[in-house]
């Protein structure tokens, strides 16, 4: 289950994620026993362990190259990539490039690599090995490798300088800096890369390796400091990351509370409220993420626009938003506020008597025929499970009958991508973040045309809409104006024009951490991800 594109990350009170990636296999590897899961006594320590509680089970795909659900917690620890985003800049910062440029037209890049930085296998980090890592990714093709797609050929210069040539232009700054499909790796650490990383083996050239893995246990990873890691680990750092698996926030929050984890992922807003007042630390972020109602433009009652815009109208955002009690806002558009591409002033809001006279028109509403639509959303997101409620209740006014049902993932997701289009819902519910800071993965992946739909799930078909998408990189490159109106505009045609999609409201993500947990911060483009080497332990 991954933490992106669909499934609820508090599997059972209310959240997201999604379950894109296949489930990884492997043994336990590791020298230790499972270590002890009451840590709270060593923080302040030189041996300090951080204990994460994530909701859902940690690893479903060991490869760096085709990693793309809930490992990213862990990921973003063992493995680094080019640059890492900063939300505060609203750009690409240094991370194993120390600097980078590009050419006029945006489409040559050449990064200058970190001096001394090197893999947990013991080898450099060298162009050598950017160049490998890129285009093994490129060459697996699954996960988020689709962000080199514009990638033509990669050089090693010399040991310190690799240089990108790209087939179009694009902002290679912000994909070097994506949180799936960027890593940079030992791609000689085995002869069967695949293999080894599904055992549990590591070739990341981040702050922490992996120590202990046990599939299905509560203490399901552990990592340990990498010794040889460039950032060094004089001062004050945690050497220890626990990944404990504790799928209800209520037993969280008091494992929070006995001083036994560091961080809980997400409370409900009544767990987080007792937080906010019971003296634990506790952060509220705006995050990049939104939830999405996907009507059906390809087949069923919602091929007609008419009725796709009634529901559109139907929707009480506002009750929605006011009953999440601040684990969300009110959307503006597709594109999260911080984004290139976010337009201020598109909050929507229920008008009843709009819908009815769309239904009217159509044949259908109060005292026309009873239309019947169907819904499926996440088993055991608690938001999700409200706007089913809310909208059932609103469209009952109008003569209309949602059928909504909560289905795993898996099941969800198959059935929205079945062939038969008889098999399909009328709306599909899902989250939605970008892979990196950009708000192009809504667009190509959510909205382009695509014979055999993976995540667009609305199945719109537009050759204009197409043409406007494959412009975003370029115009991201190397006109950022013409590229917020090109956003704009696309967003007028997709929700408004094409009705193809509802923006929900846009997450906020609600932490609870230990009162010795210091230097915390949320980066929302690395979603529900603590950066450990950046915190410091306190008593």
């Amino acid at each position: 289950m991954r933490w992106h594109k669909g499934l609820p990350a508090v599997a059972a009170a209310g959240s997201l994620a999604l379950a894109a990636a296949a489930c990884g296999g492997g043994q336990v590897r590791g020298a230790q026993g499972t270590p002890q899961a009451g840590t709270g006594s060593t923080a302040g320590t030189p041996n300090a362990t951080f204990v994460y509680v994530p909701n859902l089970d940690v690893v479903t795909d060991w490869d760096p190259a085709s990693s793309y659900s809930n490992e990213i917690i862990a990921m973003e620890n063992i493995y680094e990539s080019l640059t890492r985003y900063d939300p505060q800049a609203k750009k690409a910062e240094p991370r194993l490039a120390t600097s980078w440029k590009s050419s006029a037209d945006g489409r040559t890049w050449t990064f200058t690599l970190r001096s001394g930085a090197k893999f947990h296998t013991g080898k450099p980090v060298d162009a050598a090995a950017v160049k490998a890592s890129v285009e093994r990714t490129k060459k697996e093709g699954g996960g988020a490798a689709y962000i080199w797609d514009a990638v033509e050929s990669v050089k090693a210069e010399n040991p310190a300088t690799v240089v990108f040539t790209l087939k179009y232009a694009a902002p290679l700054d912000l994909i070097a800096s994506s949180d799936y499909g960027s890593y940079v790796y030992d791609t000689t650490a085995a002869s069967d890369l695949k293999k080894w990383f599904g055992e549990g083996h590591d070739a990341g050239s981040g702050p922490y390796t992996i120590d202990n893995w046990q599939k299905g246990r509560e203490t399901e990873l552990t990592l340990k400091a990498f010794d040889g890691y460039w950032g060094g680990w004089s001062g004050s750092h945690y050497k220890r990351i626990e990944y404990r698996v504790t799928p209800e926030t209520t037993t969280a929050w008091q494992l929070l509370q006995r001083g036994e984890v560091s961080f809980v992922q997400r409370l409900n807003p009544q767990l987080f409220a007792q937080a906010q007042s019971q003296g634990a630390q506790t952060s509220q972020t705006p995050s990049f993420q939104n939830l999405l109602a996907l009507f059906n433009t390809a087949s069923g009652p919602l091929k007609d626009v008419r009725l796709r815009k009634a529901v559109q109208k139907a929707i009480d955002y506002d009750g929605l938003v006011a009953a999440i009690k601040g684990s969300g806002v009110k959307a503006s558009g597709l594109v999260p506020e911080g984004l290139l591409g976010h337009v201020a002033g598109r909050e929507p809001a229920q008008d009843l008597s709009g819908a009815q006279a769309l239904l009217k028109e159509a044949g259908y509403g109060p005292g026309g025929k009873e239309l019947t639509l169907t819904m499926t959303y996440a088993q055991g997101d608690g938001d999700q499970q409200l706007f089913a409620t809310l909208l059932g209740s609103a469209l009952s006014k109008l003569n209309v009958r949602l059928d909504a049902k909560p289905l795993q993932w898996n099941t969800q997701w198959d059935q929205g991508k079945s062939p038969d289009p008889a098999k399909r819902q009328d709306i599909f519910v899902m989250y939605w973040y970008p892979d990196y800071a950009d708000a192009y993965s809504w667009f190509l992946n959510v909205f382009r045309s695509s014979d055999k739909p993976s995540f667009n799930l609305s199945y719109l078909k537009d050759a204009g809409v197409d043409a406007e998408i494959d412009k975003l990189p370029a115009l991201t490159a190397t006109d950022r104006a013409a590229a917020e109106k090109a956003y704009a505009d696309l967003q007028t045609k997709i929700i408004d024009d094409q009705a193809a999609v509802a923006v929900l409201f846009t997450q906020n993500y609600q932490r609870a951490f230990a009162k010795g947990v210091q230097d915390y911060t949320d980066n929302p483009a690395y979603p529900n991800v603590v950066f450990v080497y950046d915190l410091k332990p306190g008593a």
